[in-house]
């Protein structure tokens, strides 16, 4: 039996047996729907819907809600049989707190009953993923943004930044810039959510978006038959992230932010880091982003330019998306069959703190 591949984010979980050229065969939302009764007779409002996010800024935060949605992957979405459980690997995200590590495993261990467990950083996964075992990782998730440099298959945590800046907080200003324009507009978040998945784009450098004040305007009807007008809305979103004044924060653009990082680390490893650049997380696959990107890069203030690494051509197109979960399954074929992940054995013995010595 294949070991499976976990990659819960604030999003999306994605998961699957460890089959590396192929895509994840599970790929769901994190946020859940929990029903509960709220004490009427009446059977059509017998239950109020309550949402529940497990997984907040890349950390998991409510283990119940985590443990229902984890239960559902791996014996519903994916096929395991209770009392023949295999083996798992999870992603870690950047700075993950020792704690919540530990629980992770003991969950596994204590109410999965797996037979092996591994976890390994995902900037780590996502160079693994692109055949690289050094570079710097860009990731661009829903909750965050992680710049990690990476030598030699371990992450360089002095350098490391972890930014609690992501897509969802992109979608707030897309909502904020809308409702300026469409002053009527009522819409939910997941509402906008969807609209900025299908129109968010990147201007080509700083001049092309101050010139986007005249850019067309598409007219777009909502399923409830409301009209909403998109300009130059569209065109803040992937801004926000090169200009994070847009959002009030006095930060430098995500390149300069990059360039920065791989200055603190010695200076005989820039080359091999910046030229082995991985741009990964959804809001990287925004229309003209990497493009932005490289521009972006070639006007830097460093005198190696950030380079971008492409995925083999044998890998699907979009491996951008879930290249943390790509290289997990390339590492599952190397850590289980060689005996180096975390035994049913090595955790009665030592206990959650197993994951510290065996998962680094």
């Amino acid at each position: 039996m294949e070991a499976l591949v976990i990659d819960a984010g604030s999003k999306l979980l994605k998961a699957g047996a460890a089959i590396p050229d192929q895509s994840p065969a599970l790929i769901i939302p994190s946020q859940m729907k929990r029903m509960v009764d709220d004490g009427s007779d009446n059977a059509s409002t017998a239950f109020e819907d309550v949402t529940l996010d497990p997984i907040e800024r890349g950390f998991i935060r409510d283990w119940d809600a985590m443990e229902d949605l984890l239960r559902y992957v791996v014996y519903t979405g994916l096929g395991w049989e209770e009392g023949n459980e295999g083996n798992i690997l999870f992603t870690d995200p950047l700075s993950t707190p020792k704690a919540i590590r530990e629980q992770l495993v003991q969950l596994m261990f204590e109410t999965f009953n797996v037979s092996g467990f591994y976890a390994s950083e995902q900037a780590v996964l996502s160079l693994y993923a692109v055949g690289r075992i050094s570079g710097c990782t860009l990731d661009i998730g829903h909750g965050k943004i992680d710049i990690a440099p990476v030598l030699e298959g371990a992450v360089q945590h002095i350098a490391s930044k972890r930014f609690e800046l992501g897509g969802t907080d992109l979608t707030k200003i897309f909502s904020q810039e809308l409702g300026k324009s469409n002053p009527s507009m009522n819409l939910s978040m997941t509402d906008v959510e969807k609209l900025k998945e299908q129109y968010a784009n990147c201007a080509e450098d700083e001049i092309s978006y101050e010139q986007t004040q005249n850019c067309q305007i598409e007219q777009h009807t909502l399923p409830d038959g409301q009209v909403i007008s998109i300009g130059r809305e569209r065109y803040s979103v992937g801004e926000a992230l090169f200009q994070p004044s847009i959002l009030g924060l006095e930060e430098h653009g995500i390149v300069e932010q990059l360039v920065r990082i791989i200055s603190t680390v010695s200076s005989e490893n820039h080359r091999q880091l910046l030229e082995n650049t991985v741009l990964c997380g959804g809001i990287t696959s925004m229309t003209g982003f990497e493009s932005r990107f490289q521009k972006e890069a070639n006007l830097c203030s460093s005198a190696i330019r950030p380079t971008l690494v492409k995925p083999p051509e044998y890998m699907a197109e979009n491996v951008g998306l879930y290249s943390a979960w790509v290289g997990g399954a390339i590492l599952a074929k190397v850590v289980f069959p060689q005996n180096q992940h975390v035994t049913k054995a090595d955790y009665d013995e030592t206990g959650p703190s197993v994951v510290h010595r065996k998962c680094f």
